[in-house]
């Protein structure tokens, strides 16, 4: 019997959830036009550079493990709202900073609302929807971190004419969409998964109703999320491949692209005006190519994508890596760096987030995901703090050697352990991964 869903009111929601991702987009790119203007404000050596972009991580992974017990605890909502109100005196605190250790605090407090928002805006998502476009929908997060990026990078380099201190209006900006998104997560219903969860079966139905199908989800008994059910032998293995995937999305090395633009530019010669263009071109690639994603994650499939994606990145970093050791036209450097961001936005960059949100049990979601994505920040923390000290060490060519074969381990990985799970609901999921 075919089911009938209200797609325009399920999209909707998932836009407003989805939001979180724009800021999450925004505190992501924000960095790569101020750091020019925050090299010369605070007397940056390399290990301070890597640590300010790098406080973000340590700040995501508080908000994710916070977010975990918050989300299976009171609810997906709440989270989402104290989310935004982080985001919003955050990016106020930031423009307002007259130290780096201020500024370190407030970009670390930037990433509570990010952690919470890369676990809670997914996750909320991919409860709310129909097996048969959970993928796409999920990616709509995605969307919105990349048009957060977009709009970041058009937006500094707007600015970047207004002097020494343009950065404060870069992160200052950032309170407007905040605010949007705080307004727009006190008109969501919460999870009908979770509520039903809780006992709060009729509530769950009403909302059911509205998304259209209200045997959408079969009742179970509340089960209290703990770390020693996430890590027992049924559900193990579906805790390591989430785990390895979100270090995987981060360890590939594509966000030194992201959050270093400036410095890869400038090792090729190009001036601040060029390498701040160049973070546009970034972005609307980036915009492109997640449309792409959206467009196939529900058709090709999840697997496809992410092998597609590990195996072209081992290659292409091996030729960019090339390309800047012998200092080629930048042109040349622009295209290889152009496609490296087509390939992760239309797998790595997603398809993690789908897979993370798909993959483990109902009683446990909440909790196994805030793990995984612990995970992925440490390991972004990683990527980012090392970036400049090995640049320095080895020259800026030398890590995307690193970052190729991390991408061919990847890719190994991927074939022999990530199973596709399109088309299927999180029940059946869970009956075919973990045997419950």
């Amino acid at each position: 019997m075919s089911k009938q869903f209200n797609h325009t009111y399920i999209i909707g929601i998932s836009f407003i959830s989805a939001l979180g991702g724009y800021l999450f987009g925004f505190d992501f790119a924000v960095i790569s036009g101020a750091l020019p203007f925050l090299r010369e404000a605070f007397g940056l050596n390399a290990w301070w550079e890597g640590f300010l972009t790098g406080s973000l991580a340590l700040g995501c992974m508080v908000g994710c493990l916070a977010a975990g017990k918050l989300a299976d605890r009171y609810g997906r909502k709440p989270g989402l709202i104290l989310a935004a109100l982080i985001f919003t005196l955050s990016s106020l605190g930031m423009a307002w900073s007259n130290s780096l250790t201020v500024f370190v605090c407030m970009r670390f407090a930037a990433g509570i609302g990010v952690g919470m928002a890369s676990i809670l805006s997914p996750l909320y998502i991919a409860e709310v929807s129909p097996a048969h476009v959970r993928g796409r929908n999920v990616s709509i997060n995605q969307l919105t971190i990349v048009i957060g990026i977009l709009i970041t990078n058009l937006v500094n380099y707007t600015l970047a004419d207004k002097g020494a201190e343009a950065w404060r209006w870069m992160f200052g900006l950032g309170a407007v969409p905040s605010a949007i998104f705080l307004l727009g997560v006190l008109w969501l219903p919460e999870s009908p998964r979770w509520l039903i969860g809780k006992g709060k079966t009729a509530e769950a139905k009403k909302i059911l109703a509205k998304i259209g199908n209200e045997d959408v989800i079969i009742e179970r008994p509340s089960e209290k999320p703990s770390y020693k059910a996430v890590f027992e032998k049924a559900v193990r293995p579906a805790v390591v491949i989430g785990i390895t995937l979100a270090v995987f999305q981060q360890l590939c090395g594509i966000n030194i692209v992201f959050n270093y633009t400036s410095t890869i530019f400038a090792s090729v010669g190009a001036d601040l005006n060029s390498q701040l263009f160049e973070t546009i071109t970034i972005g609307v690639v980036n915009l492109v190519f997640t449309l792409v994603a959206m467009w196939q994650v529900d058709k090709l499939g999840r697997r496809p994508l992410m092998l597609i994606g590990s195996a072209g990145l081992s290659v292409v970093y091996i030729i960019l890596a090339s390309l800047l050791q012998n200092q080629l036209d930048v042109r040349l450097v622009s295209f290889f760096v152009m496609l490296a961001i087509a390939l992760y936005a239309t797998s790595l960059a997603p398809v993690t987030w789908v897979l993370i949100s798909e993959i483990f049990p109902n009683h446990i979601r909440g909790l196994a995901s805030s793990i995984a994505v612990v995970s992925l920040w440490g390991a972004y923390f990683i990527l980012v703090f090392t970036f400049p000290i090995l640049a320095e060490q080895l020259g800026t060519y030398g890590p995307f050697y690193l970052y190729a074969g991390i991408c061919a381990l990847g890719f190994l990985f991927i074939r022999s352990k990530v199973k596709e799970t399109k088309g299927q609901s999180l029940e059946q999921l869970e009956q075919h991964l973990t045997g419950h």
